[in-house]
């Protein structure tokens, strides 16, 4: 049994907070900061059970709101800022700066695990904060809204789509041929774009797990 550390959190940014949840192992390596897609939040039921994957194989997790409690709101009942890339991405930013100056965790490498539109937020962060991130990993995410963004991330990036979710599948081999630094394409046989068929989401984890175990081993970038 991993031993845990979990507490909430509230990432101060534009005048207000947003809540989230860190967990750390002990003795973890780095930590996974998810980035929820369009009109999700840090209880998106996918992304929680992924976290757990990854915290049972050592690594810390962030999972946290990128939208306040008034945004999230709006958001509900307009769909306004879902796919606000550019606020998604600052959002992704500050609590990359958060985590930065918080003890036990400030010197671990990051892994940005973004859903969706989060993905491409992720991107953003990535491509603003390279010496903080470690890598990118998309789940059946929209890397394509990332927009010129693309060209300037240098950090490893592992997209993961759905063999059933042909049009996503396009618009990331689209956006991986943009990508200015190493990437992989990597296809869930039989998954649609929420992973909900049996077996999806753990193949989701499972290959998440392994990319970071193989940038984290010695000798990794």
């Amino acid at each position: 049994m991993v031993a845990m550390t979990g507490r909430p959190v509230r990432v101060p940014v534009d005048g207000a907070a947003l809540p989230g949840e860190l967990v750390a192992p002990a003795g973890a390596r780095a930590v996974v900061l998810f980035a929820h897609g369009s009109g999700s939040s840090r209880h998106s039921p996918r992304n929680r059970r992924v976290a757990a994957a990854l915290r049972a194989a050592g690594l810390g997790t962030v999972l946290i709101d990128l939208l306040t409690e008034g945004e999230e709101r709006d958001d509900l009942s307009t769909g306004v800022h879902r796919f606000d890339i550019p606020l998604l991405g600052r959002r992704v930013v500050a609590v990359l700066d958060w985590l930065a100056g918080r003890p036990g965790v400030r010197e671990l490498p990051v892994v940005l695990f973004g859903a969706s539109t989060g993905a491409a937020a992720a991107l953003v962060a990535a491509a603003e904060r390279p010496r903080r991130v470690l890598t990118v990993v998309s789940r059946g995410g929209r890397p394509d809204l990332a927009g010129d963004a693309l060209e300037r991330v240098r950090v490893p990036v592992l997209l993961i789509v759905g063999g059933r979710d042909h049009e996503v599948q396009r618009l990331n081999e689209e956006a991986a041929r943009r990508l200015g630094g190493p990437h992989t394409l990597h296809v869930v046989p039989g998954a649609t774009h929420l992973f909900e068929e049996p077996g999806a989401l753990d193949r989701v984890a499972e290959a998440t797990k392994e990319w970071c175990a193989e940038l984290l081993a010695p000798g990794g970038p």
